[in-house]
């Protein structure tokens, strides 16, 4: 347990580079276990690991690579709507703005690969309106 802390702790350090580091499931349990938490939509099992150890998802949202692919983009290919969703809420309006090894955004690539209409999308869509700051009178 100590070690994971550690471990995660150096990820987190190393994500603040100018070179981005990628942790996969393959060689960090943390991130496998994340990982396997998404695949399976087990939203309460994802928040009580990140809790357990004392990471804040959008601290490390950028440096964990789920087969190749985001976690945001796990949750849509696994159809895993509570997890995605838990996953996006948590997430900075910049994270989710950015866009990913393939030039896409997560809004982009869900619409290229029909997820358009997914309720994760909606969540996604919904935090950028939140972020942009425009709000109706």
């Amino acid at each position: 347990m100590r070690l994971m802390s550690i471990a995660l702790a150096a990820l987190i350090g190393l994500g603040g580079m100018s070179v981005p580091v990628t942790a996969s499931a393959e060689a960090d349990p943390l991130v496998a276990s994340l990982c396997d938490y998404v695949k399976a939509n087990d939203k309460n099992r994802l928040r009580k690991k990140l809790k357990e150890s004392r990471v804040k998802l959008r601290q490390v949202y950028s440096g964990i690579s789920c087969d190749g692919q985001s976690l945001l983009r796990t949750a849509l290919t696994a159809n895993a709507t509570d997890a995605g969703e838990f996953v996006a809420k948590r997430l900075s309006v910049n994270e989710l703005n950015v866009a990913e090894t393939d030039g896409l955004t997560i809004q982009a690539w869900a619409e290229a690969n029909g997820h358009g209409t997914s309720s994760i999308i909606a969540a996604v869509k919904e935090r950028l309106g939140a972020g942009s700051g425009a709000e109706e009178e």
